[in-house]
């Protein structure tokens, strides 16, 4: 009796051990299978990618409806030449050409009502007046030269070289997208086309501006952008950032670009391509550097630097496993 109450017991705990083994080696298989997953994930890296919502008036139009003043107007900038244009443009340019008008206007207006046949039956045989011609003479001179002074220096600003550091990046126009190109970041390349009306709208963002692969970059950082073109000639322009450059087959063109806040910035394709011109968007989302980071990694690439920096930490941690096996030295006797 004492021994078939033994074999009972034993044999219950081979069914319980039996049920509990599977569990354990599932649990040892997830786990073995997690620890390489948190191993590859980057130190740096707060989480995955997510993309930047766009915010309403910046870096796209306004609608006449929501502001009829603003939409005829140039957008925001972001750019230091932006800001730069923007402000000759509101306090140089618009200042005179208004004097300008309104002087024309009431000289014609005074001309016509003081010198018309009724008013001066018997008209003036002046030829000629030396002060008047001094004064038109001079006076568009002064006026060319205060728009000429801060034009220069903005057409000088916006040939300035991007510097060794530069996070380059190449826009290539096809008809009709854009694929872009990181040269520094492992060559990794995005395709980018233009989302539905429909798609658009439940994003979020303005109707045929939005596309389904933006372009990345970081902000405050300055970029290296170089154009080109797989067909015929496009170009590249982004109004809120001051920034238009042609993409010519065959030619390589490069501009210095800084983009001061993160956001999202819509442009187009502006050079006349094809039947689908009009529907080749442009939507640079610019992210704050560690953000940015985990963008490129996310798409496979490597940040600058890395592919140097592994092999030195593997020899560094390859040169402590060899110290940590040499044995110990025996004490002399």
């Amino acid at each position: 009796m004492k021994f078939g109450a033994m074999a009972l017991i034993a044999a219950l705990g081979m069914v319980f051990a039996g049920l509990a083994t599977p569990q354990a080696a599932i649990a040892q298989e997830v786990a073995e299978e997690a620890a390489p997953a948190a191993e590859a994930a980057p130190a740096g890296a707060a989480g995955a990618y997510t993309p930047m919502a766009p915010t309403e008036g910046k870096g796209m139009p306004t609608a006449f409806e929501d502001d009829a003043l603003k939409s005829m107007s140039f957008q925001d900038q972001y750019t230091e030449d932006g800001a730069y244009a923007l402000w000759m443009h509101d306090i140089i340019l618009l200042p005179i050409v208004f004097v300008i008008s309104i002087f024309g206007l009431g000289l014609l207006f005074y001309v016509v009502l003081r010198y018309n046949r009724r008013a001066n039956p018997e008209p003036s045989r002046t030829t000629h007046n030396t002060a008047i011609e001094v004064i038109w003479t001079v006076v568009p001179v002064l006026i060319l030269v205060v728009i000429a002074v801060p034009s220069i220096s903005l057409l000088a600003a916006q040939y300035e070289t991007p510097p060794e550091d530069a996070v380059t990046i190449k826009a290539t126009g096809y008809q009709w997208y854009w694929g872009y190109t990181y040269p520094d970041h492992g060559d990794v390349e995005i395709i980018s086309n233009m989302l539905s009306d429909a798609d658009a709208i439940s994003n979020g963002e303005p109707a045929q501006l939005a596309v389904d692969n933006r372009m990345v970059v970081p902000a405050g950082v300055p970029l290296r952008i170089q154009t080109t073109a797989a067909d015929v000639i496009h170009a590249f322009a982004v109004p809120s950032l001051w920034f238009k450059m042609d993409a010519v087959p065959g030619r390589l063109n490069e501009k210095l670009l800084t983009i001061e806040e993160p956001g999202v910035y819509y442009g187009q394709c502006s050079e006349l391509c094809g039947t689908r011109h009009a529907y080749m968007p442009i939507a640079v989302e610019a992210l704050p550097p560690a953000e940015f980071e985990a963008w490129v990694l996310e798409q496979g690439g490597s940040m600058p630097g890395a592919e140097e920096a592994a092999p030195a930490e593997e020899a560094a941690e390859g040169a402590e496993g060899e110290e940590a096996a040499e044995p110990a030295e025996e004490p002399a006797a």
